[in-house]
């Protein structure tokens, strides 16, 4: 079977997360998928973030030290529209609705599987993996 690779520059990518093991799981994931992961652990660090680098893509978790991500989803699109967000909690039913509402573009469910995740960053990247409709 062939393997999928990206063709185009690399991604940036900010994750939002204060769980160690968690932003250290997501790195794992998206380690060799030709992408540079950045890590901020409060709602602030993001903002502070955001105003200096551009990622493609947030990965942004719900319930952080300094207040809930789906409050930062409209923040984002209002003032950085070409960023891409993908919203990731444990509490699925009551955050997803919000969040989407809110202008996520993907909600992912904790546990969540390194292929979704992957999936995920390849739709928003305008990419489709190999083997997938």
């Amino acid at each position: 079977m062939k393997q999928t690779t990206l063709h185009q520059k690399k991604q940036r990518i900010l994750i939002v997360e204060d769980e160690g093991d968690m932003c250290l799981l997501l790195n794992i994931m998206l380690k060799g998928k030709e992408t540079e992961v950045d890590h901020v652990k409060t709602i602030a660090a993001a903002e502070e973030y955001l105003e200096k680098e551009n990622p493609s893509i947030v990965i942004l978790d719900n319930k952080l030290p300094d207040g809930f991500g789906v409050d930062m989803i409209s923040l984002i699109r209002k003032k950085y529209p070409s960023i891409k967000i993908i919203m990731i909690s444990g509490f699925a039913a009551s955050v997803k609705d919000v969040a989407l509402y809110n202008g996520a573009d993907v909600f992912l469910e904790k546990p969540f599987t390194k292929e979704q995740l992957y999936n995920a960053v390849k739709e928003l990247t305008g990419e489709v993996a190999a083997g997938t409709v």
